[in-house]
Protein backbone atom coordinates (compact mmCIF):
# COMPACT_ATOMS: atom_id res chain seq x y z
CA UNK A 1 0.00 0.00 0.00
CA UNK A 2 1.22 3.51 -0.79
CA UNK A 3 2.72 5.37 2.12
CA UNK A 4 2.36 9.14 1.87
CA UNK A 5 5.62 10.90 1.16
CA UNK A 6 7.49 7.85 -0.13
CA UNK A 7 9.33 8.11 -3.41
CA UNK A 8 8.58 6.02 -6.45
CA UNK A 9 11.69 3.88 -6.02
CA UNK A 10 10.53 2.83 -2.57
CA UNK A 11 6.99 2.23 -3.82
CA UNK A 12 8.18 -0.37 -6.30
CA UNK A 13 11.01 -1.85 -4.22
CA UNK A 14 11.49 -5.39 -5.45
CA UNK A 15 12.64 -6.57 -2.03
CA UNK A 16 9.22 -5.68 -0.65
CA UNK A 17 7.33 -7.21 -3.57
CA UNK A 18 9.12 -10.56 -3.83
CA UNK A 19 10.22 -12.59 -0.81
CA UNK A 20 11.44 -16.07 0.05
CA UNK A 21 9.19 -17.43 2.79
CA UNK A 22 9.50 -20.27 5.25
CA UNK A 23 7.25 -22.07 7.69
CA UNK A 24 8.12 -19.41 10.27
CA UNK A 25 7.30 -16.42 8.04
CA UNK A 26 4.41 -17.82 5.99
CA UNK A 27 1.65 -16.47 8.22
CA UNK A 28 3.07 -12.95 8.30
CA UNK A 29 4.30 -12.70 4.70
CA UNK A 30 1.36 -14.46 3.06
CA UNK A 31 -1.73 -14.81 5.25
CA UNK A 32 -1.51 -11.44 7.01
CA UNK A 33 0.10 -9.57 4.11
CA UNK A 34 -2.68 -10.66 1.75
CA UNK A 35 -5.17 -8.72 3.87
CA UNK A 36 -3.45 -5.59 2.60
CA UNK A 37 -2.31 -6.58 -0.93
CA UNK A 38 -2.92 -9.86 -2.83
CA UNK A 39 -0.03 -12.31 -2.51
CA UNK A 40 0.80 -15.08 -4.96
CA UNK A 41 2.82 -18.02 -3.63
CA UNK A 42 5.17 -19.90 -5.93
CA UNK A 43 5.59 -23.44 -4.57
CA UNK A 44 8.83 -24.72 -6.11
CA UNK A 45 11.81 -27.01 -5.58
CA UNK A 46 15.46 -26.86 -6.76
CA UNK A 47 15.15 -30.10 -8.78
CA UNK A 48 12.05 -28.87 -10.68
CA UNK A 49 12.94 -27.83 -14.24
CA UNK A 50 9.70 -25.96 -15.03
CA UNK A 51 10.07 -24.07 -11.74
CA UNK A 52 13.30 -22.52 -12.98
CA UNK A 53 11.45 -21.19 -16.03
CA UNK A 54 8.28 -20.09 -14.28
CA UNK A 55 9.87 -18.31 -11.32
CA UNK A 56 11.55 -15.47 -13.27
CA UNK A 57 8.44 -15.03 -15.41
CA UNK A 58 6.33 -14.60 -12.28
CA UNK A 59 8.80 -12.12 -10.83
CA UNK A 60 8.68 -10.04 -14.01
CA UNK A 61 4.86 -9.93 -13.98
CA UNK A 62 4.71 -9.04 -10.29
CA UNK A 63 7.27 -6.26 -10.72
CA UNK A 64 5.27 -4.86 -13.64
CA UNK A 65 2.16 -4.81 -11.44
CA UNK A 66 3.91 -2.05 -9.45
CA UNK A 67 2.83 -2.99 -5.96
CA UNK A 68 -0.69 -4.25 -6.67
CA UNK A 69 0.44 -7.84 -6.08
CA UNK A 70 3.24 -9.35 -3.99
CA UNK A 71 5.01 -12.65 -4.47
CA UNK A 72 6.19 -15.24 -1.96
CA UNK A 73 8.50 -18.10 -2.98
CA UNK A 74 8.29 -21.29 -0.92
CA UNK A 75 10.85 -24.08 -1.36
CA UNK A 76 8.75 -27.18 -0.64
CA UNK A 77 11.86 -29.33 -0.02
CA UNK A 78 13.00 -27.04 2.79
CA UNK A 79 9.49 -26.59 4.20
CA UNK A 80 7.98 -30.06 3.89
CA UNK A 81 5.89 -29.86 7.06
CA UNK A 82 4.21 -26.62 5.93
CA UNK A 83 3.64 -28.01 2.43
CA UNK A 84 2.07 -31.14 3.93
CA UNK A 85 -0.18 -29.06 6.18
CA UNK A 86 -1.36 -26.90 3.29
CA UNK A 87 -2.00 -30.01 1.19
CA UNK A 88 -4.12 -31.44 3.99
CA UNK A 89 -6.12 -28.20 3.95
CA UNK A 90 -6.95 -28.71 0.29
CA UNK A 91 -4.17 -27.12 -1.75
CA UNK A 92 -3.07 -29.52 -4.53
CA UNK A 93 0.68 -29.41 -3.92
CA UNK A 94 1.44 -32.93 -5.15
CA UNK A 95 2.69 -31.40 -8.40
CA UNK A 96 4.95 -28.39 -8.77
CA UNK A 97 5.28 -25.68 -9.78
CA UNK A 98 2.00 -24.63 -8.22
CA UNK A 99 1.07 -20.98 -7.90
CA UNK A 100 -1.65 -20.00 -5.43
CA UNK A 101 -3.09 -16.51 -4.96
CA UNK A 102 -4.13 -15.37 -1.48
CA UNK A 103 -6.49 -12.48 -0.75
CA UNK A 104 -7.68 -11.58 2.74
CA UNK A 105 -5.82 -14.54 4.17
CA UNK A 106 -7.36 -17.25 2.01
CA UNK A 107 -6.61 -18.87 -1.35
CA UNK A 108 -8.73 -17.48 -4.20
CA UNK A 109 -7.13 -18.78 -7.41
CA UNK A 110 -4.29 -20.97 -8.67
CA UNK A 111 -2.60 -22.68 -11.59
CA UNK A 112 -0.03 -25.46 -12.03
CA UNK A 113 2.85 -26.02 -14.40
CA UNK A 114 4.79 -23.63 -16.61
CA UNK A 115 2.46 -21.41 -18.63
CA UNK A 116 3.08 -18.67 -21.23
CA UNK A 117 3.94 -15.16 -20.08
CA UNK A 118 0.62 -13.89 -21.45
CA UNK A 119 -1.31 -16.25 -19.17
CA UNK A 120 0.82 -15.23 -16.22
CA UNK A 121 0.13 -11.56 -16.93
CA UNK A 122 -3.60 -12.24 -17.15
CA UNK A 123 -3.47 -14.16 -13.87
CA UNK A 124 -1.65 -11.29 -12.13
CA UNK A 125 -4.09 -8.72 -13.51
CA UNK A 126 -7.02 -10.80 -12.30
CA UNK A 127 -5.58 -11.15 -8.82
CA UNK A 128 -4.63 -7.47 -8.65
CA UNK A 129 -8.27 -6.61 -9.32
CA UNK A 130 -9.32 -8.49 -6.21
CA UNK A 131 -7.23 -6.33 -3.94
CA UNK A 132 -8.69 -2.88 -4.48
CA UNK A 133 -6.38 0.02 -5.21
CA UNK A 134 -3.78 -0.52 -2.52
CA UNK A 135 -4.72 2.67 -0.70
CA UNK A 136 -4.44 4.98 -3.70
CA UNK A 137 -7.90 6.47 -3.18
CA UNK A 138 -6.99 7.42 0.38
CA UNK A 139 -3.69 8.89 -0.82
CA UNK A 140 -5.47 10.99 -3.47
CA UNK A 141 -7.94 12.23 -0.88
CA UNK A 142 -5.06 13.20 1.42
CA UNK A 143 -3.27 15.01 -1.40
CA UNK A 144 -6.43 16.91 -2.31
CA UNK A 145 -6.75 18.01 1.31
CA UNK A 146 -3.16 19.23 1.20
CA UNK A 147 -4.07 21.38 -1.81
CA UNK A 148 -7.10 22.75 0.01
CA UNK A 149 -4.92 23.57 3.02
CA UNK A 150 -2.37 25.38 0.86
CA UNK A 151 0.35 22.74 1.07
CA UNK A 152 0.80 22.49 -2.69
CA UNK A 153 4.38 21.20 -2.54
CA UNK A 154 3.41 18.30 -0.28
CA UNK A 155 0.43 17.60 -2.51
CA UNK A 156 2.64 17.47 -5.61
CA UNK A 157 4.99 15.01 -3.92
CA UNK A 158 2.09 12.78 -2.93
CA UNK A 159 0.56 12.85 -6.40
CA UNK A 160 3.98 11.94 -7.81
CA UNK A 161 4.19 8.94 -5.48
CA UNK A 162 0.72 7.81 -6.60
CA UNK A 163 1.73 8.09 -10.25
CA UNK A 164 4.79 6.00 -9.44
CA UNK A 165 2.43 3.17 -8.55
CA UNK A 166 -0.24 3.85 -11.15
CA UNK A 167 1.08 5.94 -14.07
CA UNK A 168 -2.35 6.27 -15.72
CA UNK A 169 -4.20 7.49 -12.65
CA UNK A 170 -6.14 10.45 -14.05
CA UNK A 171 -7.03 11.89 -10.65
CA UNK A 172 -3.37 11.97 -9.62
CA UNK A 173 -2.30 13.44 -12.95
CA UNK A 174 -4.90 16.18 -12.72
CA UNK A 175 -3.93 16.79 -9.10
CA UNK A 176 -0.27 17.12 -10.05
CA UNK A 177 -1.15 19.76 -12.65
CA UNK A 178 -3.31 21.68 -10.20
CA UNK A 179 -0.57 21.55 -7.56
CA UNK A 180 1.86 23.23 -9.93
CA UNK A 181 -0.80 25.81 -10.80
CA UNK A 182 -1.25 26.51 -7.08
CA UNK A 183 2.53 27.02 -6.78
CA UNK A 184 2.45 29.46 -9.70
CA UNK A 185 4.49 27.10 -11.87
CA UNK A 186 2.35 27.31 -14.99
CA UNK A 187 5.06 26.18 -17.40
CA UNK A 188 5.62 23.05 -15.32
CA UNK A 189 1.88 22.50 -15.04
CA UNK A 190 1.56 22.60 -18.83
CA UNK A 191 4.52 20.25 -19.22
CA UNK A 192 2.91 17.73 -16.87
CA UNK A 193 -0.42 18.02 -18.67
CA UNK A 194 1.19 17.59 -22.09
CA UNK A 195 3.04 14.52 -20.83
CA UNK A 196 -0.10 12.69 -19.70
CA UNK A 197 -0.61 9.24 -21.25
CA UNK A 198 -2.93 9.24 -24.26
CA UNK A 199 -5.29 6.83 -22.48
CA UNK A 200 -6.28 9.51 -19.93
CA UNK A 201 -5.75 12.69 -21.96
CA UNK A 202 -9.49 13.33 -22.38
CA UNK A 203 -10.66 12.38 -18.89
CA UNK A 204 -12.63 14.90 -16.81
CA UNK A 205 -9.70 15.21 -14.40
CA UNK A 206 -7.35 16.31 -17.17
CA UNK A 207 -9.97 18.60 -18.72
CA UNK A 208 -10.38 20.27 -15.32
CA UNK A 209 -6.62 20.68 -15.00
CA UNK A 210 -6.46 22.26 -18.46
CA UNK A 211 -9.23 24.69 -17.50
CA UNK A 212 -7.33 25.69 -14.36
CA UNK A 213 -4.24 26.47 -16.41
CA UNK A 214 -6.32 28.63 -18.77
CA UNK A 215 -7.80 30.54 -15.85
CA UNK A 216 -4.40 30.96 -14.22
CA UNK A 217 -3.02 32.42 -17.45
CA UNK A 218 -5.91 34.89 -17.51
CA UNK A 219 -5.25 35.80 -13.89
CA UNK A 220 -1.75 36.95 -14.79
CA UNK A 221 -3.28 39.79 -16.82
CA UNK A 222 -6.31 40.51 -14.66
CA UNK A 223 -7.03 44.18 -14.06
CA UNK A 224 -7.86 45.98 -10.76
CA UNK A 225 -11.23 44.81 -9.42
CA UNK A 226 -12.29 48.21 -8.06
CA UNK A 227 -11.57 49.97 -11.34
CA UNK A 228 -13.47 47.38 -13.35
CA UNK A 229 -16.42 47.51 -10.96
CA UNK A 230 -16.54 51.28 -11.38
CA UNK A 231 -16.60 50.88 -15.15
CA UNK A 232 -19.51 48.40 -15.11
CA UNK A 233 -21.45 50.57 -12.67
CA UNK A 234 -20.93 53.61 -14.87
CA UNK A 235 -21.95 51.68 -17.98
CA UNK A 236 -23.73 48.37 -17.35
CA UNK A 237 -23.48 47.57 -21.06
CA UNK A 238 -19.69 47.77 -21.11
CA UNK A 239 -19.41 44.06 -21.83
CA UNK A 240 -15.62 43.97 -22.04
CA UNK A 241 -15.33 45.58 -18.62
CA UNK A 242 -17.75 43.01 -17.15
CA UNK A 243 -15.84 40.10 -18.71
CA UNK A 244 -12.56 41.53 -17.40
CA UNK A 245 -14.17 42.01 -13.98
CA UNK A 246 -15.22 38.38 -13.89
CA UNK A 247 -11.66 37.28 -14.71
CA UNK A 248 -10.25 39.59 -12.05
CA UNK A 249 -12.69 38.32 -9.44
CA UNK A 250 -11.77 34.72 -10.24
CA UNK A 251 -8.08 35.63 -9.97
CA UNK A 252 -8.72 36.95 -6.44
CA UNK A 253 -10.51 33.74 -5.48
CA UNK A 254 -14.05 35.15 -5.54
CA UNK A 255 -15.36 32.44 -7.87
CA UNK A 256 -19.03 32.92 -7.03
CA UNK A 257 -18.95 36.63 -7.87
CA UNK A 258 -17.09 35.87 -11.08
CA UNK A 259 -19.84 33.46 -12.11
CA UNK A 260 -22.52 36.01 -11.21
CA UNK A 261 -20.90 38.65 -13.43
CA UNK A 262 -20.65 36.22 -16.33
CA UNK A 263 -24.29 35.22 -15.93
CA UNK A 264 -25.24 38.89 -15.99
CA UNK A 265 -23.17 39.39 -19.15
CA UNK A 266 -24.87 36.38 -20.75
CA UNK A 267 -28.29 37.79 -19.76
CA UNK A 268 -27.48 41.13 -21.35
CA UNK A 269 -25.99 39.79 -24.59
CA UNK A 270 -25.46 36.05 -24.94
CA UNK A 271 -23.92 36.35 -28.40
CA UNK A 272 -21.43 39.12 -27.63
CA UNK A 273 -17.84 38.36 -28.67
CA UNK A 274 -18.68 34.86 -29.96
CA UNK A 275 -20.58 33.94 -26.78
CA UNK A 276 -17.60 34.86 -24.59
CA UNK A 277 -19.68 34.79 -21.38
CA UNK A 278 -20.83 31.20 -21.91
CA UNK A 279 -17.34 30.08 -22.94
CA UNK A 280 -15.82 31.60 -19.80
CA UNK A 281 -18.53 30.06 -17.63
CA UNK A 282 -17.87 26.60 -19.05
CA UNK A 283 -14.14 27.04 -18.41
CA UNK A 284 -14.83 27.85 -14.76
CA UNK A 285 -17.31 24.98 -14.41
CA UNK A 286 -14.75 22.55 -15.84
CA UNK A 287 -12.10 23.79 -13.40
CA UNK A 288 -14.39 23.20 -10.41
CA UNK A 289 -15.27 19.82 -8.98
CA UNK A 290 -18.47 18.36 -10.50
CA UNK A 291 -20.41 18.64 -7.24
CA UNK A 292 -19.13 22.09 -6.30
CA UNK A 293 -22.17 24.17 -5.24
CA UNK A 294 -21.00 27.15 -7.30
CA UNK A 295 -20.74 25.00 -10.42
CA UNK A 296 -24.08 23.29 -9.81
CA UNK A 297 -25.90 26.55 -9.13
CA UNK A 298 -24.21 28.32 -12.03
CA UNK A 299 -25.06 25.56 -14.50
CA UNK A 300 -28.67 25.59 -13.34
CA UNK A 301 -28.98 29.36 -13.79
CA UNK A 302 -27.26 29.27 -17.19
CA UNK A 303 -29.56 26.47 -18.39
CA UNK A 304 -32.65 28.41 -17.30
CA UNK A 305 -31.45 31.40 -19.33
CA UNK A 306 -30.63 29.34 -22.39
CA UNK A 307 -33.99 27.60 -22.47
CA UNK A 308 -36.10 30.52 -21.27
Amino acid sequence: MLELGQNTDTAANTADLIKDVTEETFVADVMEASKEVPVIVDFWAPWCGPCKTLGPMLETAVTQARGKVRMAKLNVDENQRLAATLAQQGLPLQSIPTVVAFVDGRPVDMFQGAVPQSEIAAFIDRIAGMGGDGGLAEAIEAAEQMLTDGAATDAAQTFAAILGEEPENAAAYGGMVRAHVAMGELEQAEAVLNGAPAAISETPELEAAHAQIQLARQAENAGPVDELKARTEADPDDHQARLDLAKALYAKGDVESAVDELLELFRRDRDWNDAAAKTQLFTIFEALKPQDPIALNGRRKLSSMIFA
